[in-house]
């Protein structure tokens, strides 16, 4: 569904213009709406879901049992802080200063499609991900069979 890294401006709004790209996939497989919450892994980065794609995470997620801490810091970043993002007529969304702020996101960043969601970084935080290289020690089973 989503591919591809794009620069980005934050306007003083706090708005982000989603890219022309992504518009009709916006508007006609999301329905118009996308859900921002907190990356549960990285500092630096918001995801981006389809309402529909959120929903399902929202329930997996809501289904773990909070008493054990990591499952309850998830619960808090995917569905406690999540936020219903509408584009305007000129393609635009209004991010939250909370997540925003939580984020480091400022005036630059980029936009990551990753398949079923887009990942907003901010521009520090992407450029230190994509300098990082898999160390050998690293590497799985996963990245074994593939045949890049």
């Amino acid at each position: 569904m989503f591919q591809g890294e794009t620069a980005i401006t934050i306007d003083d709004k706090g708005r982000l213009a989603i890219p022309i790209a992504y518009r009709d996939l916006v508007a006609r497989d999301c329905g118009n709406v996308l859900m921002s919450v907190y990356n549960p892994y990285e500092h630096g980065s918001l995801w981006l879901y389809p309402l529909a794609e959120w929903e399902r995470v929202r329930d997996q997620v809501n289904a773990l049992p909070s008493a054990i801490r990591a499952n309850r810091i998830a619960q808090l970043k995917l569905v406690g802080a999540a936020t219903r993002l509408e584009p305007d007529g000129n393609g635009r969304v209004l991010l939250p200063g909370s997540q925003r702020s939580a984020a480091g996101i400022e005036k630059k960043a980029v936009l990551v499609g990753m398949g079923r969601k887009l990942e907003l970084w901010s521009e520090q935080a992407h450029l230190a991900q994509i300098r990082q290289s898999i160390g050998e020690g690293e590497i799985n089973e996963g990245l074994l069979g593939l045949n890049l």
